[in-house]
C-alpha cells in the first residue's frame, strides 16, 4: 500500500502516473488541478480539488508529486511551500533544475526531480532520477517505488545528464510516433488503401518496439537481421542511414530539445 499522496497536476502523464499508483493500492490522497476533466480522477481513494487552498485541515502526504508545466513553476510552487520539511517532493517538470525549484519551495525542501514518459500509460515507461541534497534513504526509496508502478527507473548523481534524458527518451515517444505517420503516408503515396497502410504502420512499429524489449541483442544488431544484402531493406536504409539523414537529423533532434530543456531552467 503507497502512503497518501499530493498529486499537482492532473493531466495525461499525472493521470497516467495516479493510475499505476492505485494499482498498488493508495492511502487516501489528494488531486488538485482546476481543469473540469481532472475531476474523471476521483475515487474512493483520490479527492480533486481546484485549488490549494481547499486542502483538507490535517492532510498530510509523503509525497507531493508536482506534475504541472515547467512554465507555470514559478506560480503554482509557492502555494505549497508550507509543506517543506516533511514530504519529498518528486517533479516531473521538464527542464526545472533542483536548485530553482528549492528557491520557490524554501530551504528545507526535500526534492527528486525525474523525467518519465508517455509509455507510462501502459507501464511501460522509462524514468530516470536525481535526488536533491535534503532527501533522505526512505523518501529516495518511495520515490523510486512511486516511478517503479509506471515502468523502469534509473538514477543518475549529476542533474545536467537529466537535459540530455529529457530529449532522448522524455521527448522520444513523439519520434517514434512521428514515424508511424511517416510510414503510414508514404505507404499511402504507393498506393495502399489508407486503413491498410495505418495497420502496417502502427504494427510494425509496435511490434518492432516488443522484439527490442524482448531480446538481449543490441538494436543494430536486430536491423542487421532484418537486411538482407540486395534486397528491399537495405535499398531502403542506404536512403535513411545517408550521414545527411537520419543520423545527422537525429543529432540535431536531440540537441535542439536538450538545448530548450536548459532553456526552461529559467
Amino acid at each position: 500500500m503507497l502512503p497518501s499522496l499530493l498529486l499537482v497536476g492532473g493531466g495525461r502523464m499525472g493521470g497516467a502516473m495516479l493510475a499505476g499508483w492505485r494499482e498498488q493500492g493508495l492511502s487516501p490522497s489528494v488531486v488538485i488541478d482546476p481543469a473540469p476533466s481532472a475531476a474523471s480522477l476521483a475515487g474512493p481513494d483520490v479527492t480533486v480539488l481546484a485549488d490549494p487552498s481547499a486542502l483538507p485541515a490535517g492532510f498530510a502526504p509523503e509525497a507531493v508529486i508536482l506534475a504541472v508545466k515547467p512554465q507555470n513553476a514559478a506560480e503554482v510552487l509557492p502555494h505549497y511551500a508550507h509543506l517543506a520539511g516533511r514530504p519529498v517532493f518528486l517533479s516531473i517538470m521538464a527542464g526545472r533544475v533542483i536548485a530553482g525549484m528549492i528557491g520557490l519551495l524554501g530551504d528545507r525542501a526535500a526534492i527528486v526531480r525525474a523525467m518519465p514518459n508517455t509509455p507510462a500509460a501502459v507501464r511501460r515507461g522509462i524514468t530516470v532520477a536525481m535526488a536533491g541534497p535534503n532527501v533522505t534513504d526512505a523518501q529516495r526509496d518511495l520515490c523510486d517505488r512511486l516511478l517503479a508502478a509506471i515502468g523502469k527507473v534509473a538514477w543518475v548523481e549529476d542533474e545536467r545528464l537529466l537535459d540530455g534524458v529529457t530529449a532522448v527518451s522524455g521527448s522520444g515517444p513523439a519520434y517514434v510516433f512521428l514515424l508511424a505517420e511517416l510510414m503510414e503516408e508514404a505507404g499511402i503515396a504507393e498506393g495502399l488503401p489508407p486503413d491498410l497502410a495505418r495497420l502496417l504502420a502502427r504494427e510494425t512499429v509496435a511490434g518492432s518496439g516488443a522484439l527490442l524489449a524482448a531480446s538481449a541483442e543490441e538494436s543494430a544488431a536486430l536491423r542487421k537481421a532484418v537486411t538482407s544484402p540486395g534486397g528491399t531493406t537495405e535499398r531502403a536504409l542506404r536512403v535513411l542511414m545517408a550521414d545527411t539523414a537520419w543520423p545527422l537529423l537525429l543529432r540535431h533532434a536531440i540537441a535542439a530539445a536538450t538545448a530548450r530543456s536548459r532553456e526552461l531552467a529559467g
